[in-house]
């Protein structure tokens, strides 16, 4: 299947957080692809080393904090003066950890600023550019799964992708409401990958992890299907349990549950029946 019409040579990708991680595996995907490339990052030596390492690509660096719309918006017209255009946005910068639900209050704010706030600048500064170019484009924002099945433990991070997830979804049905519109909206929703965020000291990959090479390359798989929700699996959890966990959240609504009960001690039993069961999904 060929790739979404926006990954095409020639064309520009803006991605933040893009001097490690998936970040710079979209570049190097994108390069390969024949894309000039806008990495963003907050240091500037660490996007100097991300850019050695695309030899061969067209690359400009713009050190930027996520968090500042000011900062956003210089980077959305340092890319339009050297390129005249914005073909994709990858919305990836993040951080971690947050805190629980009352406490590390300065820790929230961090994690607020740079997961939600950032992606809410990105998509401000870029998408009516991107949209009256009239050309095919695409804005990516990296969520999580501890934004749809809110797992205990970091309350402030959870918030932060369960807002990407909601406002990417805006995002979409705006950009679908406009006629002639070009532009597509996607949420990446990676596995556990092993990234220098995630690595909390270790060197090497944990065996149940993915690489971040292997998130992108679905991610440049599932955008040329058209599909809006990217969830990535990993090498222990299929897509089937992804799905079985979602549908457990969705009806602690539903069935008037304990909160997060998939980790109440009363469930426990109840829970692991659920997953052991025949699968309720039917296979794409």
């Amino acid at each position: 299947m060929p790739p979404h019409a926006a990954l095409s040579p020639g064309r520009v990708a803006v991605i933040t957080g893009g001097a490690s991680g998936i970040g710079l595996a979209a570049a190097r995907r994108f390069a390969a692809l024949g894309m000039k490339l806008v990495l963003a990052d907050l240091r500037q030596d660490a996007l100097d080393k991300a850019a050695a390492e695309l030899d061969g690509a067209t690359v400009i660096t713009v050190p930027t904090d996520v968090s500042r719309i000011e900062e956003v918006q210089r980077l959305k017209e340092r890319a339009y003066a050297e390129f005249g255009e914005v073909a994709v946005l990858m919305n990836n910068a993040g951080t971690s950890p947050g805190g629980g639900p009352f406490d590390h209050y300065d820790r929230w704010q961090r994690v607020l600023g740079v997961n939600l706030w950032g992606v809410i600048n990105g998509v401000h500064a870029f998408t009516q550019a991107m949209v009256d170019q009239q050309t095919p484009g695409a804005i990516v924002n990296t969520g999580s799964k501890q934004g749809i099945t809110c797992p205990p433990g970091d309350t402030a991070y959870n918030i932060t992708k369960a807002g990407v997830k909601v406002l990417t979804e805006g995002l979409a049905h705006a950009l679908r409401s406009i006629a002639g519109g070009q532009v597509t909206a996607h949420l990446l929703v990676p596995g556990s990958t092993f990234t220098g965020m995630t690595a909390r000291g270790r060197t090497e990959k944990p065996p149940g992890s993915w690489t971040p090479d292997q998130v992108v390359d679905v991610l440049v798989e599932r955008m040329g299907k058209g599909d809006f929700y990217i969830v990535c699996p990993d090498n222990d959890v299929t897509t089937d349990v992804d799905n079985r966990r979602i549908l457990w959240s969705a009806e602690d609504i539903i069935r008037n549950r304990p909160a997060l009960s998939r980790w109440h001690p009363d469930y426990a039993e109840e829970f692991a029946a659920f997953l052991a069961a025949p699968s309720p999904f039917r296979s794409n």
